[in-house]
């Protein structure tokens, strides 16, 4: 039996037992909801970090780019700015080749650098005397009438002479050309008019072998021929000491047509003589010191026309043509390579000539001192023995 009240006490109870089960389950989902939210704070906290950093780390490889960047935009130093590179000589493409077996440049002895410089500059030296035309073999010093001097290339064209000048022998002032202890040359003096007085058996006696008579000059200023006075005493007094003879016509012919008068000339005065001239007849043109001659005007190719016309009329005639000048004359008056067929009067007074192509004859001194002369002599040396030709 149900006392009165009994019921509502046992659904109180039961009412608060159902509170409190409420109550713990609501505690329990209210710490389960602070654990899980922490949690998210705290994943949110690192990523958000980590998004710093991130952003961080993008400002400075942004710095460093433009940092570079400037850099890159300054003006660079090149090697060749600096002068100090100057003080060392270029290398070559073999030098820079060079490496050792790891593949790194091999570095440089000081004293291996110090010995090539050397051995280049002594390459330069070489190099430049053989550049050097005093030195190189292929030019002749001239000097003009001026007193300049100039170096003139050898021509390849022309025959060069031979002689050995150490087999050169001089005796009383005479030259003579030996070879194995036998006399190979002939000892001659050229006269004229300004020789004065000759005495030709004394100048036999004295060892010469013939003389070159001047026969003539055209006067270079009138253009008249003329005889030289002592012509033909000259020439009859050397046929009687049985001296060999040629002749020489001073020439001032202005052209070709001058050139063949001046050669008929002489081959007219030279007719009653003609068996005893057995050396050359030599032209002989030139210009007049301390004044202006007619041939002032000619230039070299009608200087050379004018000497072959006077020589081909000599050869005509039955006699040997030369032609006579001095080393500047030969080369650059005159053009040699249109004289090759004529023998060479080489006029040079040196020790030894350096005249560089072929001649036959050669006046070495215009003052010399010789038996049968009074005062000075011009003295020859032939190496052609014209007399026994």
């Amino acid at each position: 039996m149900k006392l009165p009240g009994e019921e509502e006490v046992r659904g109180g109870a039961g009412s608060s037992m159902i509170y409190m089960v409420i109550g713990v389950s609501a505690f329990v989902l209210i710490v389960l909801f602070a654990v899980f939210k922490g949690n998210d704070n705290k994943r949110s906290g690192s990523e958000y970090l980590q998004e710093v950093r991130e952003q961080k780390e993008e400002e400075i490889r942004q710095e460093e780019l433009a940092a570079a960047q400037a850099e890159e935009m300054k003006p660079k130093l090149r090697a060749e700015d600096l002068d100090f590179w100057d003080m060392y000589p270029e290398e070559t493409e073999e030098e820079e080749s060079e490496a050792d077996e790891t593949g790194n440049v091999a570095s440089k002895n000081p004293y291996t650098e110090k010995a090539e410089r050397e051995k280049e500059n002594e390459r330069q030296k070489e190099e430049e005397l053989l550049n050097d035309p005093a030195t190189d073999g292929k030019h002749t010093l001239i000097t003009n009438r001026d007193g300049t001097e100039e170096w003139v290339l050898i021509s390849p064209y022309l025959t060069k002479n031979t002689y050995d000048f150490t087999k050169m022998e001089d005796k009383a002032g005479l030259k003579r050309y030996m070879e194995n202890g036998r006399k190979t040359s002939y000892v001659g003096v050229d006269i004229s008019k300004h020789t004065g007085k000759v005495y030709f058996p004394s100048l036999k006696a004295a060892g010469v072998d013939y003389v070159m008579i001047r026969l003539g000059s055209r006067g270079y200023t009138t253009g008249q021929i003329t005889l030289d006075e002592n012509f033909k005493e000259n020439i009859e007094g050397a046929i009687e000491a049985q001296l060999d003879v040629g002749i020489y016509f001073y020439s001032q012919a202005v052209s070709q047509d001058e050139a063949v008068q001046e050669a008929n000339f002489v081959v007219q005065n030279l007719e009653p003589y003609r068996a005893h001239v057995k050396y050359p007849v030599a032209f002989n043109m030139g210009f007049v010191s301390n004044d202006k001659s007619r041939i002032e005007g000619l230039g070299r190719e009608d200087k050379t026309a004018v000497t072959v016309s006077f020589l081909d009329a000599v050869r005509a005639a039955g006699y040997v043509p030369m032609i006579y000048g001095d080393k500047e004359w030969l080369i650059k008056e005159v053009d040699l390579t249109k004289l090759q067929d004529y023998d060479v009067w080489l006029s040079q007074e040196e020790e030894i000539p350096d005249y560089p192509y072929r001649y036959a004859m050669w006046q070495y001194n215009t003052d010399g001192v010789l038996n049968g002369i009074d005062g000075g002599a011009d003295l020859n040396i032939c190496f052609v023995s014209y007399s026994e030709r």
